[in-house]
């Protein structure tokens, strides 16, 4: 496993920009190796407050964000108690106003829908005000286009864009994502990655991977 940058800031000057594995604190949130964050409108280091919604502790759902991925300006995880039931006659979350309604506190979570854990995998790029909702899981490698709204889980190495965000195209073939999948570079050592880093630059997956033995 890759080890952690756990510095606050990669580039020298730059405030805009965060290792969020540096930032974040929250225990439900695990954060992979040197996943970085941008923002030009807020302080990055507010991720958690500001990108990470409706995240609360009785619902015990999580944020898992791989190593390697890019997340820009303005993405939002949005989590359960975004929802509202949709399993009664009323959306209204009653069981939320507890006290007003004379409901059993322990009630409180059947105001919402439980959609579970947003999982992201490695290597994944978040684009500009992106949303990703409770319950989706993000393969490596994929991309998620400006502005989409992820509601459906996303395929390794896919790019998706829109409301609702569709598939738009793989990055790659299918052998070459099953090759990239074999060698997940991402989990090498810091050395080896510096090493491999004319490799992996130049976009070739078969060069990649006998580099590492792999073929």
């Amino acid at each position: 496993m890759t080890i952690p940058a756990k510095k606050r800031y990669p580039r020298s000057g730059d405030r805009q920009t965060v290792y969020l594995d540096a930032v974040v604190t929250d225990p439900a949130i695990e954060i992979g190796a040197y996943t970085m964050y941008n923002d030009f409108v807020r302080d990055p280091v507010d991720f958690e407050k500001n990108n990470v919604l409706y995240h609360y502790p009785v619902n015990k759902d999580r944020l898992i964000i791989g190593s390697f991925c890019s997340v820009a300006c303005g993405a939002k995880f949005i989590f359960t108690s975004a929802n509202h039931t949709m399993t009664s006659l009323s959306t209204y979350p009653f069981p939320l106003f507890y006290e007003e309604w004379d409901l059993p506190v322990a009630q409180v979570t059947e105001a919402w829908d439980n959609k579970g854990d947003i999982v992201i995998g490695n290597d994944v790029w978040i684009g500009y005000e992106a949303v990703i909702l409770s319950g989706v899981h993000i393969g490596d490698g994929a991309v998620i286009g400006t502005r989409a709204v992820v509601t459906r889980d996303v395929e390794p190495y896919t790019i998706v864009g829109g409301v609702p965000a569709k598939p738009i195209r793989r990055r790659y073939a299918q052998e070459v994502i099953d090759l990239l999948e074999a060698v997940r570079w991402w989990d090498l050592p810091r050395e080896d990655i510096r090493r491999l880093l004319p490799v992996l630059r130049k976009g070739d997956a078969k060069e990649l991977a006998c580099a590492l033995g792999k073929l």
